[in-house]
């Protein structure tokens, strides 16, 4: 069983912290920091589940979502949504667009591995709302 995870995040606290958490875990992550070229990064690094920031440069995290869940390749690739905002619309355009779960930042590193985790588990089964807060 592949543990290769993508981290489409602009932020490199954030970047540090997921791939401090990951990592320990057994993970190999991998970062991609741009929206406009994030579908290709997917395409050429074949992640095993992909974490998606909201909001990046070139490209919003919610058409890249789109973008991914168009192609028969990705239509059933795990997707962790992450979100400054949590609000209740940002939460219904994910699971319209067909993320996979959804998390809020701030996340907690239990939280975070355990969203990963259950999502590898869990294949391409939705988990939907995983920040405990709705």
């Amino acid at each position: 069983m592949g543990k290769r995870v993508l981290l489409i995040e602009d932020e490199p606290n954030i970047i540090e912290a997921i791939r401090f958490i990951l990592s320990r875990d057994g993970w190999i992550v991998e970062t991609h920091s741009d929206g406009a070229s994030a579908v290709g990064a997917v395409n050429a690094k074949q992640p095993d589940i992909v974490i998606l920031d909201v909001m990046l440069p070139g490209k919003s995290g919610f058409d890249i979502l789109r973008d991914l869940r168009a192609d028969p390749e990705h239509a059933a690739l795990p997707i962790l949504m992450l979100t400054a905002r949590g609000q209740k619309k940002d939460r219904d355009m994910a699971q319209a667009a067909g993320v996979s779960a959804f998390m809020t930042k701030p996340f907690s590193n239990s939280g975070m591995l355990d969203a990963v985790n259950g999502l590898m588990a869990a294949g391409d089964a939705p988990v939907v709302d995983v920040s405990g807060d709705g």
